[in-house]
């Protein structure tokens, strides 16, 4: 029996791979990967240069990113159906003893695709995690502050939640991190600025990547963000 390992790559930068995935990559035999089809994904760009020359490569591409609303059950259907297909493929190279490297942005159980994919594998054959640096820790690092001093809350919230619900996550909290903000943009700012907290709010876009950008978010004049964006309001707590 093979095994299957979830390779958490980190935020953007080869360089912050954890030597265990540096390792796992460098003996691999197959290397599966998700990207949106036509595109080369974001996975496989971090490791362009690194993955052995005599391995097999595996792109799983998506079937539907945003063309359908992600509350429409066609969607939930189809990613269903294209993530059990994915799981097999990689169960049978597993179950024929070969190991298999899947390449995950930032860290595996955290919002990312794997996660569809370990709760197929798990308990079938061997599934190994490598945990990874988050965008979030890259995103907060970018902006030069601690995020979080003494007892501070850190919420993590998507943008993708109703307004009221962002509403409470904020009041809870006293750091935040607000994932999946690509079009929410002008939400965002509404739900922070009713809670007296954009003026603290910092947009980090492409964290740890050559096109890393970094901004108050109150400066920054769209109302859509590239995908790999991240807001963080940083904390303020008990210091020495």
């Amino acid at each position: 029996m093979g095994t299957i390992h979830g390779l958490g790559l980190g935020p953007g930068d080869p360089d912050l791979m954890s030597l265990r995935a540096a390792r796992l990559l460098g003996q691999a035999r197959h290397v599966a990967y998700f990207r949106k089809a036509g595109r080369e994904g974001q996975a496989r760009r971090i490791v362009e240069g690194l993955i052995p020359g005599e391995a097999a490569e595996i792109p799983m591409e998506y079937p539907v990113t945003t063309e359908i609303p992600f509350d429409d059950p066609q969607y939930n259907k189809v990613l269903s159906a294209f993530y059990a297909d994915c799981s097999a493929r990689l169960r049978a190279l597993a179950e024929a003893g070969e190991d298999v490297v899947v390449l995950c942005e930032g860290d595996p159980f955290f919002y990312g695709s794997f996660m569809h994919l370990y709760t197929r594998l798990h308990g079938a054959v061997r599934v190994e995690v490598v945990p990874g640096i988050t965008g979030m820790s890259a995103a907060w690092t970018a902006t030069g502050q601690p995020v979080t001093w003494g007892d501070d809350v850190l919420s993590v919230l998507p943008a993708t939640l109703p307004e009221e619900a962002l509403a409470r996550g904020i009041a809870g909290a006293d750091a935040l991190v607000f994932m999946k903000i690509t079009a929410h943009l002008n939400k965002l700012r509404r739900v922070l600025e009713a809670a007296g907290r954009l003026e603290d709010a910092w947009l980090v876009q492409n964290a740890a990547m050559p096109e890393q950008a970094v901004l108050p978010l109150r400066n920054f004049p769209g109302n859509k963000t590239p995908y790999f964006s991240i807001v963080v309001v940083h904390g303020q707590g008990r210091r020495p």
